[in-house]
């Protein structure tokens, strides 16, 4: 039997890239059939250290080889304690966050559920101020702060208790969303309540690669903190590097309350998640809020030698801004060589987006790339956002290769 004939018609990326992936190292995958593809998706920002890195591997075979427990639910392991402590030292300590770590099970969308849960919990309050263009996950509390109307409509049940503000650069800049938070709050006529929370990304990734301005996210947290509204930071796609520093909102110089994390954080691509919030928030009660898949200690055994690896220093970080610099200046040029088909090129680090004026041009340049060996996803309301998200690891003739495939993907698209 054909076994793609099993799986739901829900896939996807499989219909976008229809061949059968068997091996990948690094920045690239290779078919069944030996093509090699340069890989420019990287699990959708959950190999920001590329794939099979050997350190990595070799932590992670160590461990299973000696008999290393796998599953432990939130008991105490060897590997969890391992992860915790690098954790505080490379992470938390040295930007002075006074952060309690919750594992709320193995997906970026548990970690969100969480965030929710405990700042309605910790404020007795139940509404959750969220923006357009946002993605925070597919399961209902996550849904209901999510922007995209495909997605939404997949629930089922209608999605509430969420006031939705307009973003920054939203309609061209023209509406503030912070404004009308602050107005609305200060009239008591507005029909809104103080809000439990506000859910933000700094860098929205499935809504087109939206980089909020670093003044738009500092004048944010100051409303949240005057007002006593928790600000939770979803950094799921961004974190880890994705932006050049672990976290993409230390940039702007802002301190959240809770902060959501998963994707690259086990650096294999192994499901693990975590919620992080101030210290004086953690009022859960013994065993409130679990999972059965929250203690995946191959995960944390790959997590703390990411961290060895890449956060000893900074130089992973730079490197990342530089390579930034360079993306900005190249897709900048296929935005000013292509003016009546590209609207723009945006992103930070290395998460960039160039959004055509028509979806079909980017689902056209996209798979241009995927036959000329380029994988790129699409992403933004429409999918009109052509998302690029190397692995940070990859080299710099990897990423001119890649840029000069998505150039040539371009002109065969525009062209024809």
């Amino acid at each position: 039997m054909n076994a793609s004939r099993l799986e739901s018609e829900v896939r996807s990326y499989s219909r976008n890239w229809p061949v059968v992936f068997d091996q990948a190292r690094g920045s690239r995958l290779t078919d069944r059939d030996g093509r090699v593809y340069l890989d420019f998706f990287a699990g959708a920002s959950a190999l920001n250290y590329g794939h099979n890195h050997p350190v990595l591997k070799r932590a992670l075979l160590d461990y299973l080889e000696r008999d290393g427990i796998a599953h432990s639910l939130d008991m105490l392991t060897v590997a969890k304690e391992d992860f915790l402590r690098e954790f505080g030292a490379r992470v938390l300590g040295p930007r002075g966050l006074d952060y309690r770590v919750q594992f709320p099970g193995p997906t970026g969308t548990n970690s969100v559920e969480a965030a929710l849960k405990l700042a309605r919990k910790v404020t007795g309050r139940h509404t959750v101020v969220a923006f357009t263009g946002a993605f925070h996950g597919m399961s209902l509390g996550s849904l209901a702060v999510t922007g995209n109307a495909s997605k939404r409509g997949g629930a089922g049940v209608p999605l509430g208790h969420t006031w939705r503000l307009p973003y920054d650069g939203f309609a061209g800049g023209e509406v503030s969303g912070l404004k009308l938070l602050d107005s609305m709050l200060d009239d008591r006529s507005s029909g809104m309540e103080l809000p439990a929370a506000v859910i933000v990304e700094t860098v929205q990734g499935e809504g087109g690669v939206n980089p909020a301005g670093h003044t738009w996210l500092a004048d944010l947290a100051e409303l949240c903190e005057r007002r006593g509204i928790l600000l939770v930071v979803d950094d799921i796609q961004m974190g880890c590097g994705r932006t050049g520093p672990f976290f993409s909102f230390e940039a702007a110089g802002i301190t959240p309350d809770i902060v959501c994390l998963s994707k690259s954080l086990s650096g294999y691509g192994l499901p693990m998640a975590l919620t992080l919030f101030r210290t004086e928030l953690d009022v859960w009660r013994p065993g409130e809020h679990n999972g059965t898949f929250r203690g995946n200690n191959p995960a944390f055994v790959t997590a703390a030698a990411a961290l060895r690896e890449f956060w000893a220093d900074s130089a992973l970080e730079k490197q990342t801004e530089v390579r930034g610099a360079l993306f900005e200046e190249r897709l900048g040029d296929l935005a000013q060589r292509y003016p009546a088909q590209v609207s723009a090129r945006r992103g930070r680090g290395l998460a960039w987006g160039l959004a055509f004026r028509e979806a079909e041009v980017a689902r056209g340049v996209a798979d241009a790339a995927f036959a000329r060996g380029l994988l790129v996803e699409t992403s933004g309301s429409d999918d009109e956002v052509v998302k690029l998200l190397p692995p940070l690891t990859a080299t710099d003739d990897e990423l001119s290769e890649g840029l000069g495939i998505l150039r040539e993907s371009v002109a065969a698209t525009v062209d024809a």
